[in-house]
């Protein structure tokens, strides 16, 4: 059986008729190449189905092409969805992904990320929350000298190291649908209060409700932990009240799941008797019975936009990575969960 040899960079440079240099540029991301040169050695490349030999780039410019992920949440929706935006720019640029669960509340947190990234030789790192939230950390990675993003809901750095989401207005419009509904008495799951991310949610639900002239109940505000096991008993803990809630707004899609099944158990007809919602929207949300009403965070393409500024960093030495976007925006979901209060 003949081997067919494997395409080259030369290959790729000789048929696009560019210089190998310039098909390079290309590989790494630089902006230095113009549109129709990039498109003419990328259709090139993918003809030849050429992949560039990590190892042998990194000798030849003295980095690894290897980025690293950071993360504590044992959310595994999320984490697929982060790391399915971070592949889809790596395999388009040549760069490979290492991932690297770490303890949040861990005291040697910092000394372990930085050995990580120093064992690994990362030219880059990804940060998710609640870990991006620690600005321990954050300014141990600017003095290492390596490119950066943290993923968070609150605008903790400058742009070029940080991707948003506009957790607060979302959970402002999920107030304001809970009140068009005609709900008043609306409980509230928090996530943990340590979380930014948690505070920004309670926030914004409670300005949207405010502008209806709703305000949460202390009794009706149950912190929880982001896991379908807390979920479960914070809505017994509602649920089995003297007096409960029409609506139930949970700090994410697997706590509001752990509502469902309460509800369920205690013959609470949702959403005929109870609204519920959530938040991420992620595969479960729409797979649930009644599908869940949330929260549409755009995990995925904050973790696209977060790989284009870091490797803009590393490739073009920080120039132009504070132009990639900074914030996204969630968006209400409505499915089969909540409904008028009747």
């Amino acid at each position: 059986m003949i081997k067919m040899k494997q395409a080259t960079i030369n290959d790729v440079a000789r048929i696009a008729g560019v210089s190998k240099r310039t098909v390079s540029r290309v590989l790494n991301g630089s902006l230095s190449v113009g549109e129709n040169t990039r498109t003419k050695i990328q259709n090139v490349i993918n003809d030849l189905k050429y992949s560039p030999n990590t190892q042998a780039r990194g000798l030849a410019s003295s980095r690894s092409y290897l980025l690293g992920l950071i993360y504590d949440n044992p959310d595994a929706l999320y984490l697929d969805d982060v790391q399915r935006g971070v592949l889809e720019v790596c395999s388009n640029l040549g760069y490979e992904l290492v991932v690297h669960p770490c303890r949040y509340k861990s005291e040697t947190l910092v000394q372990d990320c930085l050995r990580f990234i120093s064992r690994s030789k990362l030219d880059g790192i990804i940060v998710l929350p609640p870990v991006s939230e620690l600005e321990d950390l954050a300014q141990a990675l600017r003095d290492s000298g390596r490119a950066y993003v943290r993923l968070s809901s609150v605008a903790l750095d400058d742009a070029k190291h940080i991707v948003v989401s506009d957790d607060r207005a979302a959970s402002a419009e999920m107030a304001r649908y809970f009140a068009q509904l005609g709900h008043e008495h609306i409980a509230f799951i928090t996530g943990p209060q340590a979380y930014k991310s948690s505070i920004e949610r309670m926030e914004g639900f409670k300005l949207g409700l405010s502008a209806y002239g709703i305000k949460l109940r202390s009794d009706w505000i149950v912190e929880g932990n982001n896991s379908y096991e807390k979920g479960i008993e914070c809505a017994r803990q509602l649920l089995l009240a003297s007096e409960r809630p029409t609506a139930i707004y949970a700090n994410n899609d697997q706590m509001a799941a752990g509502v469902l099944k309460v509800a369920h158990e205690l013959g609470i007809q949702v959403p005929q008797q109870l609204s519920v919602a959530g938040f991420d929207d992620n595969m479960l949300a729409s797979r649930v019975i009644p599908s869940l009403t949330t929260i549409r965070r755009p995990v995925r393409q904050m973790a696209l936009l977060a790989t284009t500024k870091m490797i803009m960093s590393i490739e073009n030495n920080d120039k132009g990575a504070e132009n990639v976007a900074a914030k996204v925006a969630p968006t209400l979901v409505v499915r089969e969960s909540t409904a008028k209060l009747t």
